[in-house]
C-alpha cells in the first residue's frame, strides 16, 4: 500500500508499506524496525512479538519521542505493560496498532511535526 507520495524534508516518511516490508523514503526493509521522525532508521534486533523483552522498548528512550507508535504486525497483539515501564515512566504515550495503521498514523504524526517515533513488526 502506497502511503506517501514525496518525501518531508528532513522527516522519515513511509512511502509504502505491507505484511513483510516497509519503505522510509527510498529504502525498503524487510525487517522490523525503529523510525523515529527525525534520523536513522534501524533494524529493531526484535522478529517475533511473542521475543519482545523490556529492553526492545528501553531502546526507544534514547530517540526521546513524546508518543511511540508500536506496530504489532499483521494482527492487533497489545505488549505487556511491565514491557513498556520504562517509557510510561518518563510519560511517553504508547499506541498499539496493526504495523500497516500505525505506518499509517505515523506519516499523519510526522506531518504535524510530533516527535514520534514507529517501533514496526513485521511478519515474516
Amino acid at each position: 500500500m502506497k502511503l506517501q507520495p514525496e518525501r518531508i524534508d528532513g522527516l522519515n516518511a513511509v512511502k509504502a508499506c505491507d505484511a513483510h516490508s516497509i519503505t522510509i523514503n527510498t529504502e525498503t526493509w524487510t525487517q522490523s524496525l525503529v523510525i523515529p521522525s527525525q534520523g536513522e532508521v534501524s533494524a529493531w534486533g526484535v522478529n517475533r512479538f511473542d521475543d519482545l523483552r523490556a529492553e526492545h522498548f528501553d531502546r526507544l528512550l534514547a530517540l526521546e519521542p513524546e508518543l511511540v507508535i508500536f506496530g504489532s504486525g499483521q494482527r492487533m497483539r497489545f505488549v505487556s505493560p511491565a514491557l513498556m515501564a520504562a517509557l510510561f515512566a518518563r510519560r511517553i504515550g504508547v499506541e498499539t496498532m496493526t504495523t500497516i495503521a500505525a505506518c499509517r498514523t505515523y506519516n499523519v504524526l510526522v506531518s504535524e511535526n510530533r516527535r514520534v517515533v514507529l517501533a514496526a513488526l513485521l511478519d515474516a
